[in-house]
Formats: structure tokens, C-alpha cells, sequence
């Protein structure tokens, strides 16, 4: 469960996003610091029951600077006003296949798998799915699957339209290999956040989510 007030901290940072302000609420910052490392911690172990992978993580691979990266955006609010939380056994990689939690009021979700790899990465999957597909549509229709997820998220900026290069048109698996993106989202309302039980609710929601990171795991290492 975490604390109301972390995000009481968070709406009014997303008022007052700038430094002046920031430095002058340090010990609500360092309650919600406290909240949000708690609540990583508690989710942690339990996803360590089911997930050996992730044995070796400590809460601070999980977290999130709460620092914005600035350099190359338009927005140059200093810091960001949602939680997250990562779980991946590539600790030092982010954009590995894992688990992830967002929360904010205009939007909490839960997610999984690989958002956006490299191209070399990209390939090996798809080399996979040209002669695993089914593997991909048997852990997508499972039952403990749809309970949450409606197939993989399908947005419109990370899809080809047709299927890439070097791959027949009417390859049997051209649905999946037209995706740049191997993810799948649950949404929900933050008022769950604030469940006493709010931990095994993330977990059992990300536990349909293995299947998939085992097979986009095993893409990126046996093709190597």
C-alpha cells in the first residue's frame, strides 16, 4: 500500500515544478522517497517467488531518478510528477524485456515486455518469430493473459505497415513481425495504489507478463 500523501507530493511538485520549490519541500520528498522504496521492496519479493530472473535485484535497480532528462525536450520542467518502477534482470539495461508500474491520476498502468529495441535486437526477434510465431500466439491468447491484457499494445507509430525487409509479405507470422514494440499494458485507477494488498494486486497482474519476457529473452540470446 502506499501513502496518500506521496501523491498529494507529486500534484502539487506537478504545480510548483521548479527547483526553489523542490528544495523548500526536501522532507516531503524524503517521505515519498521513503513510500516509493518501500513499495518497490514489498512488490520485489514477491516477484522473486515467480520469477528467478530477478533474484539478484535490489530495490535501487528498480527506481527511477526523479530528475527529467531535459537536453532534448521542449519541456524543461525539472522533475517528474508520476511514480514508476522497473523490474529487469539486465539491472544495467533499461530497455530490456521486464516489468514495469506506472502511477499518476491521469493514468496507472502496468506493462511488460520490450518497449522500442535497438535494431540489432529488433532482428533477433523477429528472427524468432519467423519460425516461433505460434510460441507468441499461444502466450497472448492464454486465459491468465486476457484476464488483463488485450494482446500487445498496438501503437500506430511503432508498427510498419507491411512486413520489414527480408521477410516474405505473406509470411505466416507478418502480424507479429510488423511490430517495432513487444509490450502489453493494463490500466487501472490509482485509488488501488492505497489497498493494503496493493503489492499482490501489481504481482498477480504482471505474473501472466513471464511468458512473454521469457520469450522475448530468449530471442535476444539464442540468436546472438
Amino acid at each position: 500500500m502506499l501513502a496518500k500523501s506521496s501523491f498529494e507530493f507529486l500534484s502539487a511538485l506537478e504545480q510548483n515544478n521548479h527547483r526553489d520549490w523542490f528544495q523548500q519541500h526536501a522532507k516531503d520528498y524524503d517521505a515519498y522517497k521513503k513510500d516509493y522504496h518501500q513499495m518497490i521492496g514489498a512488490l520485489l519479493e514477491i516477484l522473486k517467488n515467480w520469477d528467478a530472473d530477478l533474484t539478484n535485484l535490489e530495490v535501487k535497480n528498480c527506481t527511477f531518478r526523479i530528475n527529467r532528462d531535459i537536453r532534448f525536450s521542449k519541456d524543461k520542467s525539472p522533475y517528474k510528477t508520476h511514480m514508476s518502477m522497473w523490474f529487469s534482470k539486465n539491472k544495467l539495461q533499461k530497455n530490456a524485456p521486464g516489468y514495469y508500474l506506472h502511477l499518476h491520476p491521469k493514468g496507472s498502468f502496468v506493462a511488460g515486455g520490450l518497449w522500442c529495441p535497438e535494431a540489432t535486437d529488433l532482428h533477433l526477434i523477429r528472427k524468432e518469430l519467423a519460425f516461433f510465431y505460434e510460441d507468441l500466439d499461444q502466450i497472448v491468447s492464454d486465459k491468465h493473459f486476457k484476464k488483463y491484457y488485450n494482446g500487445l499494445d498496438q501503437d500506430p507509430t511503432n508498427m510498419l505497415k507491411t512486413s520489414p525487409k527480408n521477410f516474405e509479405k505473406d509470411h505466416p507470422a507478418s502480424h507479429w513481425l510488423k511490430y517495432k514494440s513487444f509490450t502489453a499494458s493494463h490500466y487501472f485507477d490509482l485509488a488501488e495504489a492505497f489497498h493494503p494488498y496493493f503489492a499482490q494486486q501489481v504481482a498477480e497482474k504482471m505474473k501472466p507478463l513471464k511468458p512473454l519476457n521469457d520469450f522475448l529473452v530468449r530471442a535476444l540470446t539464442e540468436n546472438e
